[in-house]
């Protein structure tokens, strides 16, 4: 993770609006929120994948003692 910050510099005020305008313009404003939504029910569903993965590894694990 630091290294991708070092990568980027310090990123402040200025940048955030500025990667904000870049956004809004190639998106449009309606654009976004299913944008969003998407990028928010991708994350859900890994994190229901990752937990899945655990029970799975643990069942496994359990059998074996």
């Amino acid at each position: 993770m630091t290294s991708l910050l070092v990568f980027l510099g310090m990123i402040g005020g200025p940048q955030i609006i500025m990667i904000v305008v870049v956004v809004l313009l190639l998106f449009g404003g309606k654009k976004i929120p299913e944008l969003m939504r998407g990028l928010g029910s991708g994350i859900k569903e890994f994190k229901n994948a990752t937990k899945e993965e655990e029970k799975e590894s643990t069942k496994i694990d359990s059998k074996k003692d």
